[in-house]
Parts: C-alpha cells; sequence; structure tokens
C-alpha cells in the first residue's frame, strides 16, 4: 500500500512550461513516469491537470477532483470525476480501486497531501529546461521528506523522497 506523487521540475523549479508539463519533460523522465503508472491502483489529478495534459488514455483509473463538473476527460471510459478535497477523493478511490496511487496532481494537491500527512513520498524528476510557470522551491519541498535518493540519468535528475517527517 502506498501512495506516491509524481512531478516534473524545470532547473528553475517550474513546473509547467506554456502551459503544460510536456514543456519541461524528457525522454528519460517520460519513460519513467509511464512505467510508475503500471503499478498504480489509480491515478489522483486536479481539474487542471486534466483540462492541460493527455489523459484521454489511462492503464488504470484515473480519479479527477474539481469543483468544476464540465468532465474534460469524458472520452477515458477510466475516468472519475469527484467533487471532493485531496484527502476525500484519496481514501474513496482507495477504498473503490486499490491502495496503491500515484498522485500526478499539481504543487497545490501535493502540498495538501503532505499537509495531511498521506503521502508516503514523492518521485521528482529535474531537467535542464527553464523560463516556466508555476515555479515551487524543489529544496523546501524535500524538507517535508526523511529519506531522499537521487539518480541521474540521461541529464534528468531523478529524485525518490520517502517518509514525512
Amino acid at each position: 500500500m502506498s501512495v506516491f506523487a509524481s512531478l516534473v521540475v524545470g532547473a528553475d523549479g517550474s513546473t509547467s512550461k506554456n502551459g503544460s508539463s510536456s514543456g519541461i519533460s524528457t525522454g528519460a523522465d517520460r519513460t519513467t513516469f509511464l512505467a510508475r503508472r503500471r503499478n498504480a491502483d489509480f491515478i489522483l489529478i486536479g481539474g487542471q491537470t486534466a483540462r492541460t495534459e493527455p489523459y484521454h488514455r489511462t492503464p488504470v483509473p484515473v480519479v479527477v477532483i474539481s469543483h468544476s463538473m464540465l468532465n474534460a476527460l469524458a472520452d477515458n471510459r477510466l475516468a472519475h470525476w469527484w467533487n471532493l478535497s485531496p484527502v476525500s477523493a484519496l481514501e474513496k478511490g482507495r477504498k473503490k480501486f486499490g491502495p496503491n496511487v500515484l498522485v500526478e496532481a499539481g504543487p497545490r494537491i501535493i502540498n495538501e497531501l503532505i499537509k495531511a500527512r498521506v503521502l508516503d513520498g514523492i518521485y521528482l524528476s529535474i531537467t535542464s529546461v527553464t523560463d516556466g510557470e508555476d515555479v515551487i522551491d524543489v529544496e523546501e519541498l524535500l524538507t517535508n521528506f526523511t529519506s531522499i535518493k537521487r539518480d541521474e540519468l540521461e541529464g534528468t535528475l531523478f529524485i525518490e523522497a520517502k517518509t514525512l517527517k
């Protein structure tokens, strides 16, 4: 049973470029990102992520949490659109789909799950891209965790941080 977040970040802390994470992603990041999905019982994302990222086909159910009930993923038969808080959606999703969750939401939702102490860890991919939007402080984010492992592959730094402080 595990709840991990996955987030790609540019060298300057940007979490998107031109409105999407694909602007800061690399081939190595994408390969690793897609492999993680196969081990999840479901994916948890926010409405903004659903509207700007390619979630029209997913290998497992995707739960979208949004106050707007305009379903941007109506063509994905595995998509579930819930007007719940991140913590409530996580609890409901675990009961419905299983305990292994991959959170692919933005920093606001990830920080809310950290604050609620329901996140087991985070996978960060840090690329060399700069001049993006929605900048976060990676080092500040990592202060929430006690176990941090770093590896580099094809110019992308991969960080696996576990165990909330």
